[in-house]
Formats: structure tokens, sequence, C-alpha cells
């Protein structure tokens, strides 16, 4: 995904003379050919996360469509003021393009891990929130990013599915194993193929989304059908993110909710991406049994 989103970028800084692309070291080597390139275009602010999410505030005062990329942590927790302030309270728009997710770089210790990042951006109000679940969504979803001037959160992850599901950009539920009951286990980005595997044999609904915010929330209703319908939503980041969300949804009909996703608890270990996600029952076998025991079977 980071490859994906390095050419993406490339090819809208030669293409579109509005894109700008605001560094804080991070990926520096990659973008070196375009720095010098569009040498007005490309800043480079040094390890200085604050700055970088300002400075790109101001270029897009001036009209310019910036993208900020650096780890989850450095941008959303690092520099959430400035998110806050001279982005969103400014009314300007950026995409703000992160690596890492929740424990992509777990070696490098808690300082890179970042499960809260989608839970602060939803505290703000309007950000469309991308979360591709391979690497040949991620060019799309960019380039849509780019193409206006609204405020988009794209985060990019080292775990991934075997094949992207939607190349697409509106964000809708697309269903990938469907079933004849009223249950559905809604996964966002990279979470897909541990869910497949894990409701392998279950007679429920899969869908998939790289986009959870805004939700689909018609196509939800449209598939949780039935006089008490069970939805669990499997997210890559903080477990319950989304829960608020669904609940609105479908707050006119008697159902059953679970929020599946990383957990609170500090782990005080490095460890692989693979053992943290083994921890907060993310892997398929942590799955599924918290789906066999929330669909009782």
């Amino acid at each position: 995904m980071r490859e994906a989103f390095v050419n993406a970028t490339i090819n809208l800084l030669d293409e579109d003379p509005r894109v700008a692309l605001v560094l804080a070291d991070i990926s520096a080597d990659a973008f070196a050919e375009a720095a010098r390139t569009h040498r007005d275009r490309v800043l480079n602010v040094g390890i200085r996360e604050q700055l970088m999410v300002s400075v790109a505030g101001g270029l897009a005062l001036t009209g310019l469509r910036p993208i900020v990329h650096s780890y989850a942590p450095f941008v959303v927790e690092r520099a959430w003021e400035q998110v806050k302030l001279d982005v969103d309270h400014q009314g300007v728009g950026a995409v703000v393009a992160t690596i890492g997710a929740s424990y992509d770089a777990s070696a490098s210790g808690r300082t890179h891990l970042s499960p809260g990042d989608v839970a602060l951006i939803d505290t703000l109000d309007g950000w469309t929130v991308r979360v591709p679940g391979h690497a040949d969504e991620v060019g799309p979803l960019l380039r849509a990013a780019a193409g206006d001037d609204s405020r988009v959160y794209l985060r990019l992850s080292t775990q991934t599915n075997a094949r992207a599901v939607a190349t697409g950009t509106d964000g809708r539920l697309t269903v990938v194993r469907p079933a004849g009951g009223d249950e559905v286990v809604v996964a966002v980005g990279p979470t897909l193929d541990a869910v497949l595997a894990a409701t392998e044999g279950l007679d429920v609904t899969v869908a998939y989304t790289h986009t959870p915010r805004p939700f689909d929330v018609t196509g939800l209703r449209s598939l949780a059908t039935g006089p008490t319908p069970a939805v669990a939503i499997v997210e890559p980041y903080l477990a319950g993110t989304s829960a608020r969300i669904i609940a609105d949804a479908l707050r006119d009909r008697p159902h059953r909710l679970a929020a599946l996703g990383v957990g609170r608890a500090d782990l005080h270990r490095y460890g692989t991406p693979a053992e943290h996600a083994s921890a907060h029952g993310l892997d398929t076998a942590g799955l599924r049994r918290s789906l066999v025991e929330f669909l009782g079977r």
C-alpha cells in the first residue's frame, strides 16, 4: 500500500499543479526525485509533525490541495491540535495519509502504535475515512481524494487482503459472501480475509467496505433485515469505533450488535503484527470464537 501511495502521489504531482505534498522525513527518500522536480510543492519540514500539518493548512488556504504523510501516531495523535485547528477549524481541506495503522510497526514499540486514530478523527465532523484492504484500492481512493477540497483520512497498512474487492470510490458496502438469513458481518479494509476464513461454513452474509466514513447506512439496512437482525462489524482499529453509527442506523429495528477490533489494553510487548492481531482476537481463530459466540452457533 505504501508503494502504491507513493506512485499515485508522484503521478498526481506531475498531473495536477494544485497538489502539494508535505512530509516530516518519513518516506522522504521515496519522494526525492519528485522533490527535485516540484521544488515548490514537495516540502519536507523535518521531524516536526505539528509544523507539517500547519503548513498543509496554510497551503490549503492558498488554494492548493495538500497531502500530509507520516506514521499514524505522529500525525493523528502528536499533531492532533493542528489537525483540529489548522485544518478542520479553518474549514480547509487536506488529505492525511498515514502508514503504521494499529500495530504494523509493533517492532518499534508503543510510540508507533495507533489503534485510536479513526476514533479521534471521528470526533470531528465531515471527514471521509478510507481504509483500503489491498494496494490496488489505494490509487483510486487517493486520486478521488485529491480531486476536491474535502477532508480525507487515508489509512494505509502492511496488513492486506489477498485481492482487491472494491476499486471504486463510492464507499458502498460490497457483499462478498451472501446468505439467506438476517445475520451480517461487515469487514473493514484488511480484515476481510480473516473474516471470510472465520465465517467459513456459517450461514452469514459477509460485506466489505474500505470507507467506514461516511458509513453506507442504506446498504447496511438493506442487508440487516428481518425482525431482529444480528450485525457484527470487524475493524482494524479500536473496537467499537463504528458501533454508534450502526446502532443509530438500526435504531428503529430491534437488533444485536457485536463490535470487534483492537482492544484498549496496552500489551507492553513488541511482537509482530500477527502476534498483536492474535492478542486482540483479530486473527482467524479469535474472530471465529467471537462470532460463533455472538451468533449462538
